[in-house]
C-alpha cells in the first residue's frame, strides 16, 4: 500500500523548486552531511545522468537578497515545517532551509547532541555556502538552535527571529511544562511510537482542532520519524541544570513571535525571556 505521506513529497519538492529553492548537500567534516535547500541562482546543476541526485550540484554564486535560514522544530525536517513561508519570503529574501542532524538527510557520526554542535555544524555550512551575514529564524528546537549560534557566532548572525522556543531547555522548564501536558517525558511527546500519540502531539501543537484518517498518521510516523534513536538522544542531550544556565548578552535584534495559545512554551514563557 502506498504511503500517502511519502507520496506526497515529491510534490512538495516541486513546490519548493517552484518557489526558487533546491536540494543541496554540503560536507561540515568527515562524518558530518548536511542537507540544505538553497536559492536557485547560487547553484549550478550538472546535466543528468545515472550518477546524479537531485541534491548534486555546486554553489558557484553568493545570494544576492538579504539571507534568511529557516531552523526547523522537532516534529519534522525542514521544508515540511516551512512550505508554507518559503513562496512568500523568497520574493524579498535569498531563503536557505537547513534540515538540522538526524532530520531530512542529515546524519553526522559524532556523538555530540548537543544544540551547540548543532548550531556549530549549521554555521560552518552556511559558511561553506559563502554566507556571510544572516537573519535566522527558529521554531521551538530549531530556536533553541539559532540562539546558540547567534551567542556562537554573531560576526555571522545579524538578527533572529525566535517562535514557540526558549533560550534553554532547563530542567525546571523541561519538568513543569510535561506535567502540565501529562506526559512522563520529551520523547513521550516528540517522539511518538502510535497513531494515539501522533495524534495527542497534533492536540498539543495545533491550535484549531484538526481531525486526519488513522492512515495518515500511521503514514506520517512511518516517514518523518526516522532516527529514532539518535533523536532520543538529541532529547536528553537538550536539558540542562537551571545551575548550568547563563543568559548571554546578544548583540543582535531579537524578535519573538508567539501564538497566545501555545500549550508547550507558554506566553509567560516569552514575556519572562523578553525582559
Amino acid at each position: 500500500m502506498v504511503n500517502l505521506v511519502a507520496a506526497q513529497k515529491p510534490l512538495l519538492h516541486g513546490f519548493m523548486k517552484m518557489a526558487g529553492i533546491r536540494p543541496h548537500t554540503v560536507e561540515i567534516e568527515p562524518g558530518t552531511v548536511m542537507s540544505i535547500w538553497v536559492p536557485s541562482e547560487v547553484i549550478q546543476i550538472p546535466k543528468k545522468s545515472k550518477t546524479t541526485t537531485e541534491a548534486a550540484g555546486t554553489v558557484t554564486n553568493k545570494p544576492t537578497k538579504p539571507v534568511v535560514v529557516l531552523v526547523h522544530g522537532f516534529a519534522a525536517e525542514g521544508i515540511v515545517t516551512w512550505q508554507f513561508q518559503v513562496g512568500s519570503l523568497t520574493k524579498k529574501y535569498s531563503v536557505y532551509v537547513p534540515d538540522l542532524l538526524f532530520f531530512g538527510g542529515s546524519i553526522t557520526d559524532s556523538l555530540d547532541r548537543s544544540p551547540r554542535f548543532q548550531a556549530e555544524c549549521l554555521a560552518k555550512g552556511l559558511r561553506k555556502l559563502g554566507i556571510e551575514k544572516c537573519t535566522l529564524v527558529g521554531f521551538s528546537y530549531g530556536g533553541m538552535v539559532a540562539f546558540k549560534m547567534a551567542e556562537l557566532y554573531p560576526d555571522l548572525v545579524e538578527a533572529l527571529v525566535i517562535s514557540g522556543s526558549v533560550l534553554a531547555m532547563t530542567d525546571s522548564i523541561s519538568h513543569a511544562t510535561l506535567s502540565s501536558l501529562g506526559f512522563s517525558s520529551s520523547a513521550e511527546l516528540l517522539l511518538p511510537t502510535t497513531v494515539e500519540g501522533c495524534r495527542a502531539l497534533l492536540k498539543v501543537a495545533a491550535h484549531k482542532k484538526l481531525w486526519f484518517p488513522d492512515r495518515l498518521h500511521k503514514d506520517f510516523l512511518e516517514v518523518m520519524f526516522n532516527n529514532r534513536k539518535e533523536r532520543g538522544e538529541l532529547l536528553e542531550g537538550l536539558v540542562v541544570n537551571n545551575k548550568d544556565t547563563t543568559i548571554p548578552n546578544f548583540s543582535q535584534r531579537i524578535h519573538l513571535l508567539w501564538g497566545g495559545n501555545d500549550q508547550i512554551f507558554k506566553l509567560e514563557l516569552a514575556q519572562k525571556m523578553k525582559e
